[in-house]
C-alpha cells in the first residue's frame, strides 16, 4: 500500500468533482481526484452531451420531413442510425479532451483512476493507495434506477448508460417512465424513423407545470408518441427484438427494443459509508446548507447529495464547496434560483416556484403575469409560435418562472439571474433586447405585468389629461 496526504481528496471526475478538483488547485491547494470509470461522469458520457448530439439529429430529420410551410419541399429523411450514433460519440470526442486525465493533471491535480472506499472517517482507500485527507469531496453522482419489476432481469433492456451504443435503430421503442429522460429519447426516436411508446406510472412530467407539461405531451402526441399515463408496469416478458410490458390494467405494450427512464439513484454503494460515519437519505447523502455530510470533513455535491439532479446543480456545488472548503468562509447551496429544462422540441424551462407551489405559499398574494409565443414576431417568422412563459410574481420580485416553447432553455437563464439578486420587475423591464428576438419575451411578459398598472389606472389617465392640458 502507498500512503498519500492531500489537502483536499474528491471522489469522482464528473462535472461537480472536476470543477472541484481543478478549481482548489490552481488557487493552490494540495488535490487528490479518485476516478474508477470514465473521466466526464455521467453528463459527457451517458447523459447530457450525447442526448442532446441525439436530439439534434432528430431536429435536422423533422425539418426535412417538415419544411413545406417554410415554401422548400418536404422530403423523406434518409435516417442512417448507425451515423447518427457517429455523429454522437464524435460530439462527446471534441468534448473529451476538456475533462482528460491529461488535462487535470496539468492543473497540478494527481489523478488516480480507481474507486474509492472509506477505511475510516479521514482516510480513503483507492486501489492500492491509501489516502489521509484534510477535507473530503463525494462527487459520484447518480446512475439509471431500475425499478423491481417482475421478469425484467429475464428481458434485455437498454438505460441511458447502454442506449448511444446501440447501432440499429428500434423498429419500436417501449420506454418506461414519462420525465425528462423518458420523453426526450422518445421524441429524438420518433423522428429518427421509430415508433415509440411510453408507459407512465403516474403523470409525464409531472414535476413540472401541468399547463407547460400539456403543451410537450401534445406535441409528442402529434409526431406520433404513444403515451400512456397512469400505467402502473405490473411485468415484462419477451425476448430480444419481441418485448412486452404488461401493466396492472391488463393492457400489453409490444416493441422491439425497451428503454428504462425510471428516475436515477445515488452512486454510494462502494464508499463503505458506515466506517465514516456518514448518514444516508432515500435520496442520497444527508448534509446540511453547507453540503457537509454527518462527518464534518467530508462533503457532497452534485447528485450524490440527494437534491436536484443536474449537471449545472453539481458545478454550483462546486463553488460552495470552495468557498467553505478552501477558504473557510461561510458558504451556503441555495436552490431558489436553480433553474432546469427539459430540451423536448418545444423546450420546457422552470426555475423557483410552479405556480401551484406559489399559490400554496404566498395564497392571495401573488400576481400571474404572461405572454404568448404567438405575440412574438421571431416566433412568427420562425414558425414557433407554440407556447407562453409566465412568470409568477410576489410583492413585485418574481419567485418563479414557466417557459415552454422554442429556446426555453436559453430565456430561462435571465430569470435565474433575477432570482439570485432578488431583481424587481421593473428592472426587467428597463432592459432592452434587439428587434426581433425570442428574448424579447423577457421583456415582453414584464411590460404584461405592468400594463394593467399603467393602461387600465384611472389615475394615470387623469394625470396625462392634466399634462396635455395645461403643461406646454
Amino acid at each position: 500500500m502507498k500512503d498519500l496526504k492531500t489537502d483536499l481528496l474528491v471522489i469522482g471526475a464528473g462535472s461537480g468533482g472536476l470543477s472541484v478538483a481543478a478549481g482548489a488547485s490552481q488557487m493552490g491547494a494540495d488535490v487528490i481526484l479518485l476516478e474508477g470509470h470514465k473521466m466526464g461522469g455521467d453528463c459527457l458520457n451517458f447523459g447530457c452531451v450525447p442526448s442532446k448530439a441525439l436530439i439534434a439529429s432528430g431536429k435536422v430529420a423533422y425539418g426535412q420531413a417538415h419544411s413545406i410551410r417554410f415554401g422548400v419541399a418536404d422530403t423523406i429523411p434518409q435516417v442512417d442510425y448507425a451515423a447518427v450514433k457517429d455523429h454522437v460519440h464524435d460530439v462527446i470526442a471534441q468534448i473529451e479532451p476538456m475533462d482528460s486525465q491529461q488535462r487535470f493533471e496539468g492543473f497540478g491535480v494527481k489523478v488516480i483512476r480507481e474507486y474509492g472506499a472509506f477505511i475510516s472517517s479521514e482516510k480513503v482507500q483507492a486501489g492500492d493507495h491509501v489516502i489521509s485527507a484534510r477535507r473530503i469531496v463525494i462527487a459520484t453522482g447518480s446512475s439509471p434506477l431500475v425499478p423491481p419489476i417482475p421478469g425484467l432481469d429475464t428481458v434485455p433492456y437498454y438505460t441511458n448508460e447502454t442506449i448511444f451504443d446501440l447501432r440499429e435503430r428500434p423498429d419500436h421503442l417501449l420506454i418506461i417512465g414519462g420525465g425528462p429522460i423518458g420523453m426526450e429519447m422518445a421524441q429524438a426516436h420518433i423522428r429518427l424513423g421509430s415508433k415509440v411508446t411510453v408507459v407512465e406510472g403516474l403523470t409525464a412530467l409531472g414535476k413540472d407545470d401541468p399547463e407547460a407539461a400539456s403543451v410537450v405531451l401534445d406535441t409528442l402526441r402529434s409526431e406520433g408518441v404513444d403515451i400512456h399515463e397512469n400505467a402502473l408496469v405490473a411485468q415484462v416478458r419477451g425476448t430480444e427484438g419481441a418485448v412486452e410490458v404488461v401493466t396492472e390494467n391488463g393492457d400489453i405494450h409490444r416493441g422491439s427494443h425497451l428503454l428504462i427512464a425510471a428516475g436515477r439513484k445515488a452512486n454510494i454503494e462502494r464508499l463503505n459509508l458506515d466506517v465514516a460515519g456518514i448518514d444516508r437519505t432515500r435520496t442520497g447523502l444527508r448534509t446540511d446548507d453547507a453540503l457537509r455530510t454527518t462527518n464534518r470533513r467530508v462533503y457532497a455535491i452534485g447528485d450524490v447529495a440527494g437534491g436536484l439532479q443536474f449537471t449545472h446543480v453539481a458545478g454550483y456545488h462546486a463553488g460552495v464547496i470552495i468557498r467553505s472548503a478552501l477558504f473557510g468562509l461561510p458558504s451556503r447551496a441555495k436552490t431558489a434560483h436553480i433553474p432546469w429544462a427539459t430540451y423536448t422540441d418545444p423546450e420546457l424551462a422552470q426555475v423557483g416556484l410552479t405556480e401551484a407551489q406559489a399559490r400554496k405559499a404566498h395564497g392571495e398574494k401573488l400576481e400571474i403575469a404572461r405572454f404568448d409565443y404567438h405575440h412574438n414576431d421571431r416566433a412568427i417568422a420562425e414558425r414557433k409560435t407554440e407556447g407562453f412563459i409566465k412568470v409568477i410574481v410576489v410583492k413585485g420580485r418574481p419567485v418563479g418562472v414557466t417557459i415552454v416553447g422554442h429556446q426555453a432553455g436559453e430565456l430561462i437563464n435571465l430569470w435565474s439571474l433575477a432570482l439570485a439578486n432578488n431583481l424587481k420587475m421593473g428592472q426587467i423591464a428597463a432592459m432592452v433586447s434587439p428587434y426581433p428576438t425570442i428574448g424579447e419575451l423577457n421583456k415582453r411578459v414584464a411590460g404584461a405585468y405592468f400594463s394593467p398598472r399603467l393602461f387600465e389606472n384611472q389615475t394615470v389617465k387623469r394625470v396625462v389629461r392634466f399634462v396635455q392640458r395645461w403643461i406646454p
